[in-house]
């Protein structure tokens, strides 16, 4: 399986929106001021400063050298490491993640890490993506894919649980399930389109092919998903569908 890749400035070019529609997660959060909080994911750190904003004392982490430079350039104080392998020990009042655990492959090892980062008490709060996100982009890249040998659900890296797994998966966890819902959200795009969201959020999977036949998979994938994601102006909208939740560390 092909790591996806990141760049900081593309992705703060392209995938902005991302942490623009994260209003509500973060009221749900509420964050308070000293407070430390956890940012799994953190990104560039564009909602890691949203909550130090708040008068938290907030930790970020991600395992993406260019995000991790780009949220030290913020003066964040911004680790880089897998969510997989969290170091801490009972020191944080929440943990935040925001369209970040999706990318992580071991489930279980992820929230053994949070849940040990975590104090008695503390708040878990969070937003992925949950089932049936982006199904029709992700039934393009198989189709597209499948050409060349390559099994583009694998390659893609995600995964999407049900409100009702991820509910089990927490709890077996140590956490108490406060709220969980799945949100069916279609998100316009920006001017850069599909074809932007796809050399952005899918990069490793396209990095796989040889580099002279990456245009071409970008031009046909972008012709299979024209009739569903986009409108007679030439706007494209993502199918995406997040699962959000408030648990707390027992």
């Amino acid at each position: 399986m092909g790591a996806q890749t990141w760049n900081a400035a593309q992705y703060a070019r392209i995938g902005r929106f991302v942490a623009d529609l994260a209003s509500q997660v973060i009221d749900l959060l509420n964050p308070k001021p000293g407070e430390r909080i956890l940012d799994i994911g953190c990104g560039d750190g564009a909602l890691t400063a949203q909550i130090a904003a708040a008068g938290a004392k907030v930790t970020g982490v991600d395992s993406s050298p260019s995000m991790v430079a780009a949220a030290q350039l913020r003066k964040l104080d911004v680790r880089q490491l897998s969510g997989e392998v969290l170091d801490f020990d009972h020191e944080f009042d929440a943990a935040f993640s925001n369209a970040a655990l999706h990318w992580m492959h071991n489930q279980d090892a992820v929230l053994s890490g949070i849940h040990r980062a975590l104090k008695p008490g503390a708040r878990f709060v969070a937003e992925m993506g949950g089932h049936g996100n982006i199904a029709a982009i992700q039934v393009a890249l198989v189709a597209v894919f499948a050409k060349h040998g390559i099994d583009a659900v694998q390659g893609g890296q995600n995964y999407f649980p049900t409100s009702a797994s991820y509910d089990s998966r927490l709890r077996r966890h140590g956490f108490d399930v406060k709220y969980i819902e799945i949100i069916p959200r279609p998100t316009l795009l920006p001017e850069s389109g599909m074809r932007g969201w796809l050399k952005t959020f899918r990069r490793g999977l396209f990095d796989r092919l040889p580099e002279f036949e990456r245009e071409a998979a970008l031009d046909e994938t972008v012709r299979l998903l024209e009739p569903a994601l986009c409108d007679d102006r030439g706007h494209w909208t993502v199918d995406y569908v997040r699962l959000r939740f408030l648990a707390i560390a027992k």
